[in-house]
């Protein structure tokens, strides 16, 4: 039980013309081999420190499909995946929801978590920001055009100001810009 404010925080890795992934859902140039040596590097010590202040994570079934087929990089954190259709959990730390995510996030999230990560795919992030249930958006964009494919942002539908809280450029050529959402 938390006693500090909780959190909730939009991560999405996109390319620079705004896409998270290939046409047939292919995620593979995320890994591309640019390099800035104006960026910084991360140890591995400071990503584990960075990984363990987040305490759970919220995803649609697809990012769930694919982070289990590209390792599971979420570790032991309870994860709930956001789906209409039957699933299997192949972990025991995953939920599945249906339903209200305002009720999910107010009643059963927040009450536990103090930082709440939503980490996609793209209707899970829309969804989230039409709700307006999200104080923070982290974007990281990599060095990569895709042309075309499945958009971040599109046709979201609600105005929101942003204010820019950071930038950090790493030497793998990553850029990630840091928003927090101003509430009226």
């Amino acid at each position: 039980m938390t006693t500090t404010p909780s959190k909730v925080t939009l991560h999405m890795v996109s390319s620079l013309d705004g896409f998270i992934a290939r046409k047939d859902n292919d995620v593979s140039w995320i890994e591309t081999p640019d390099t800035y040596e104006k960026g910084i590097d991360l140890t591995d010590e400071q990503i584990t420190t960075f990984l363990e202040g987040i305490d759970c994570y919220v995803m649609g079934s697809k990012t769930y499909e694919h982070a289990l087929a590209l390792g599971w990089p979420y570790g032991n954190k309870p994860v709930i995946v956001l789906t209409s259709r039957p699933m299997m959990s192949a972990r025991v730390n995953v939920k599945f929801h249906a339903g209200d995510i305002e009720k999910l996030v107010t009643e059963q999230l927040k009450p536990r978590y103090k930082n709440i990560w939503v980490v996609g795919g793209t209707t899970v992030a829309k969804d989230f920001l039409r709700a307006r249930l999200v104080d923070e958006i982290i974007v990281t964009v990599k060095s990569m055009l895709l042309g075309e494919g499945l958009l971040f942002f599109d046709s979201i539908g609600v105005e929101q100001p942003l204010h820019l809280k950071d930038v950090t450029a790493y030497k793998n050529g990553m850029v990630e810009l840091w928003y927090e959402v101003r509430r009226n």
